[in-house]
């Protein structure tokens, strides 16, 4: 099986394709740039599966990903989740004082879950982005002085540098959720007494009108489904247009979720479901 992610080798998202357990040993790893590159790469059929970011518990939602998903709606399902304890480690080419440190390199998402770490301990510091974490250490890696990569302790093993401080976010059980993809029409696999759920999009809600996102909402309430996350994104097409990103706690075979979709269909102009999967399984949690 083919298998993409976000790489190079030694990011957060392989450490999480590898700690799941849904990947089968021995796949062959599809390292991608970005995370648009990772769905891809499923929707053109250049890997059989591929792992994700979605959220994060510190800093929210990653755009990239939602916005790619709805991008593919038509080639890419949702098939799983994943929750993963994330611990990011400054790193740098070789043992340097962290006063010695000038510029920090890292992907967006570390680089704000760890703001509180950079403004205390390195407030001269300049603050550059990198495709990912790996791709940052490797950089690091080269040798320049007072750089520094913000991500996985095991990214400088890999890329042979040396781990400077560790467990540097602002908040402990630092937790990112990770979906599993794959072509549409590729069934979940079996869960035995998960809760599932499932994640829709939908938009173009009619004559715009005072209440018809809640309108539309209560379709769910109506009938006892719960909401476990709702955000806007923009249409891109006219300012003031969004489509709406949610996840609901049911699953597609459901009599109520069934209804409720039927219903929605009723005021939205597009309605689109993404996956209907069984729920998390978290690292470390046991």
């Amino acid at each position: 099986m083919r298998v993409a992610y976000l790489g190079p080798a030694g990011t957060f998202s392989e450490e999480a394709v590898r700690s799941s357990g849904f990947a089968p040993q021995g796949f062959d790893a599809v390292a991608c740039g970005t995370i648009g590159e990772v769905i891809e790469a499923v929707g053109s059929g250049r890997a059989d599966r591929a792992m994700v970011p979605i959220e994060n518990s510190i800093e929210g939602s990653v755009r990239h990903t939602v916005d790619g998903l709805i991008a593919a709606a038509d080639s890419v399902t949702i098939i799983g989740e994943y929750v993963h304890e994330v611990r990011s480690a400054v790193i740098a080419a070789s043992p340097t004082p962290l006063d010695r440190i000038t510029t920090v390199i890292s992907h967006p998402q570390p680089l704000a879950q760890c703001a509180r770490f950079l403004r205390e301990e390195l407030p001269g510091a300049e603050l550059r982005v990198a495709e990912s974490t790996s791709s940052a250490v490797r950089e690091v890696s080269r040798g320049e002085p007072g750089l520094a990569a913000l991500g996985p302790a095991t990214a400088a093993g890999i890329y042979g540098c040396t781990v400077l401080r560790e467990g540097i976010e602002d908040e402990p059980g630092n937790l990112t959720r990770f979906l599993w993809l794959a072509p549409v029409g590729t069934a979940p696999p079996p869960a035995k007494g998960s809760e599932w759920k499932m994640t829709v999009v939908f938009s173009e809600l009619g004559e715009d009108h005072p209440g018809s996102l809640v309108e539309a909402l209560l379709e769910f309430s109506r009938r006892e489904i719960n909401l476990a996350k709702i955000e806007s994104r923009p249409q891109r097409r006219r300012l003031g247009q969004y489509l709406f990103f949610i996840d609901i706690e049911g699953r597609d075979l459901d009599p109520g979720v069934i209804e409720a979709l039927e219903g929605l269909r009723s005021k939205a102009g597009r309605v689109t479901v993404l996956g209907s999967y069984p729920g998390a399984r978290q690292s470390g949690a046991g």
